[in-house]
């Protein structure tokens, strides 16, 4: 099984891993979810990450992005590999 994770952008504050899940699983299986957080203040940084199966990725992409989520719309597109710091 192929996993493909999935960046989810323009996240309202509040918005917990547990949101993501919920709102994802509609499209298909969810594997794992989480926020992002500032190291000193553990506030959300407004975006996260969803794994999901590969063959569910595509479907929730065009589900998803540009929807709206707690009163903002979303961005919702394949993750890219992380950059290293300069």
């Amino acid at each position: 099984m192929l996993v493909r994770t999935l960046y989810v952008g323009n996240l309202p504050w509040a918005t917990k891993a547990e949101d993501l899940s919920e709102v994802f699983s509609a499209y298909g299986e969810v594997l794992g979810s989480r926020i992002i957080t500032d190291r000193q203040t553990g506030r959300s940084r407004g975006f996260g990450f969803v794994e999901v199966n590969d063959e569910d990725a595509d479907a929730m992409i065009s589900a998803l992005n540009g929807t709206e989520l707690g009163g903002r719309v979303i961005t919702v597109n394949e993750a890219r590999p992380k950059r290293e710091n300069r």
